[in-house]
Parts: C-alpha cells; sequence; structure tokens
C-alpha cells in the first residue's frame, strides 16, 4: 500500500505539529532505521549461504538441491537490492524536493523486501533442514516458519491495527 493511498491524516492527530516536510523527514528517518534492521539480517543470511559452496559436503549435494541452493542465493542478492534502493533513490533525488516520493517509494521497497526476505528465510531454513534431516523434516520447517512469519508480520499487526481503529486510533 502506498503511502498516498492511505486516507489523509491531521497533522495534529497523533499529537504532533509539524510540517508535511517534518513529517517527510521523521517518516524517511523510520524507514532507513527499518532497512538498516533488514539489511543486516540479510547481510548475514547472504554471507552464510555463499559460504556454503565452499564447505566440502555441498561437492556431494544432488542437482536439485543445488539448483534451490542457487534460487537462494539470487533470493539474498534481490533482497539486497531491493533494501538497498530507496537508498540510491533518495541519492538520485537529494535537494530536488522529493522527500514525499522518497517516503512512499521506501515503503514499497521495504514491503518488498519483507516478503523477499520472508521466502528466503523460509528457503534457507528448508535448504537446512533437507540436507540435515531430508525432505519430509524440511517440508514440516518450511510450513512452521511461514506460519509463524504469517502470524508475526501480518496477523498480529492487523489485529492491532483492528484493535486501535475501534477505539477510534489511527
Amino acid at each position: 500500500m502506498l503511502a498516498a493511498d492511505l486516507p489523509p491524516v491531521d497533522a495534529t492527530a497523533d499529537g504532533r505539529d509539524e510540517t508535511p516536510e517534518e513529517r517527510s523527514d521523521r517518516n524517511w528517518s523510520e524507514v532507513l532505521q527499518e532497512l538498516r534492521v533488514l539489511q543486516t539480517g540479510t547481510q548475514i543470511l547472504t554471507g552464510f549461504l555463499l559460504a556454503l559452496a565452499f564447505q566440502p559436503a555441498f561437492q556431494t549435494l544432488d542437482d536439485g538441491a543445488k539448483t534451490f541452493y542457487l534460487v537462494l542465493v539470487v533470493l539474498a542478492a534481490l533482497s539486497a537490492i531491493v533494501a538497498l534502493a530507496p537508498v540510491s533513490v533518495h541519492r538520485v533525488l537529494f535537494r530536488r524536493h522529493a522527500k514525499g516520493t522518497v517516503v512512499e517509494y521506501g515503503h514499497v521497497a521495504l514491503i518488498t523486501a519483507l516478503v523477499t526476505v520472508s521466502v528466503l528465510l523460509v528457503g534457507v531454513v528448508a535448504f537446512v533442514f533437507d540436507v540435515v534431516v531430508g525432505v519430509a523434516a524440511s517440508v514440516v520447517a518450511a510450513v512452521v516458519l511461514a506460519t509463524l512469519i504469517l502470524v508475526g508480520w501480518l496477523v498480529v499487526p492487523a489485529i492491532i491495527r483492528a484493535r486501535r481503529r475501534t477505539r477510534g486510533v489511527l
């Protein structure tokens, strides 16, 4: 959802007396903090994946496992690219009075990166379980982890949002 799709917010509704520019600056800082957290996790996962290929046991994997591994490496790279994209957009639009646009783009990129990283997380755990325990355990681990991600990242925030709406809080 783009920020433009959200209902207009009264600048004083949340107790803040800020101009649209100040709000954009604050929102950009929040997006950057979230991107930093996401990027750190992505870098750790990427490093883990890249190190695997240089382990002696890697050569014993079948072609299917190697293909799955390569898909995970591409997902790791994609998640890093998406998570870094808002910084690039900010640099290109620096001093062009486009902070609102940069914040909206950052929001969309952050949501996209979260989706990409969630798929990557499930994939990495499934890959490890497949190699260590077997396919059945891999499927169970992937389903459990995907469920936890859906609950923690979508269901719980939706419940909190709905409760806030019923109390008249945006």
